[in-house]
């Protein structure tokens, strides 16, 4: 197959290149952005598990770019991760833990002691193919980004994540309720249907009256009675309000490139995968075996098993 390829088969990943975002996956905001309306006026947002970078090139985008030159120092977008990525301008990088209160700290201190008026994170762990197992990562990654948003996002504030619908979506969901007023589960059209991946939107933030910002998956885990109201005979039924995103669009389609069609290279590589420390240390390592001998002939393995231990008897007079 050759380099062009994936921009056949892929539109959205061609427009991106196309158009400059760093990976197809800023469609994804953009379709929020147009369904939902919320950037418009904001001056103070994070971008959590960011690199690399496409979803805050959005960000800046909308918040950053329209505004004359004069008041851009108005707007303040943070992008929060461990990898580190290219610079963006009107972005401002920290390279922190986002299940650490210091990085809450971090990112108040950054709004000059204000609060964020959106919080989005589009951060996803390495795929293993066993999608219970994946959507039960992806659930404590949410969980994660939603325990640091308690702690900077400001009254009335919106949180966007990724979320992959599985048998947990209800309990999210649930979990989401305790502090927006309003919840529903996204599918933009960037993301493939054949996908579990979708997003949740959840808007018009507030604390619960008594709720101390806390690491949420320990409370879950310790206090699980605090948020999930069931019972155990009879779980109550919960109803997620789902959004679609129509669009003219499927990234499940295959697009004929054209006649003016030319090929572009992505616009930014990652400057540091995840995998990387994994691939210097195995590369480090010689991983290799010695051959599994499988014997069925009783006298043939008498033989075998007799030459071995005149050997090493050899060995040892030696």
């Amino acid at each position: 197959m050759g380099r062009t390829s994936k921009d056949k088969r892929d539109i959205f990943y061609r427009l991106a290149k196309e158009q400059g975002w760093r990976a197809r996956s800023a469609f994804k905001l953009l379709q929020a952005e147009e369904t939902f309306h919320l950037l418009g006026g904001l001056t103070r947002a994070v971008d959590l598990c960011a690199a690399p970078g496409s979803w805050s090139q959005v960000l800046a985008k909308r918040m950053y770019e329209p505004l004359p030159p004069e008041e851009r120092d108005k707007v303040k977008i943070i992008a929060v991760d461990l990898q580190g990525m290219a610079p963006i301008e009107g972005v401002t990088q920290l390279r922190a833990d986002i299940s650490k209160e210091s990085t809450a700290e971090a990112i108040i201190k950054f709004f000059g002691g204000e609060k964020a008026q959106i919080v989005v994170s589009d951060g996803a762990p390495d795929s293993t193919g066993m999608h219970d197992f994946d959507a039960y990562v992806q659930g404590e990654l949410l969980l994660s980004a939603l325990s640091i948003s308690t702690f900077i996002l400001e009254t009335g504030g919106s949180f966007v994540s990724k979320i992959y619908r599985a048998d947990r979506t209800s309990r999210l969901y649930t979990q989401l309720k305790r502090f927006f007023k309003d919840v529903c589960v996204f599918k933009p059209s960037a993301s493939r249907n054949s996908s579990i991946e979708a997003f949740v939107v959840a808007r018009q933030f507030c604390l619960p009256e008594g709720h101390k910002p806390c690491n949420l998956i320990t409370e879950w885990h310790d206090h699980p009675e605090s948020w999930v109201c069931r019972k155990k005979e009879n779980p109550p039924v919960v109803h997620v309000p789902f959004v679609a995103y129509k669009g003219d669009l499927d990234s499940d389609r295959t697009y004929d490139l054209g006649e003016d069609y030319v090929y572009k290279e992505p616009v930014q590589q990652p400057l540091t995968a995840a995998y990387q420390d994994i691939l210097k240390k195995t590369s480090q390592i010689n991983i290799k075996y010695e051959g599994i001998r499988v014997m069925h002939d009783e006298e043939l393995f008498e033989e075998w098993f007799k030459a071995g231990v005149d050997q090493n008897s050899s060995h040892d007079a030696n």
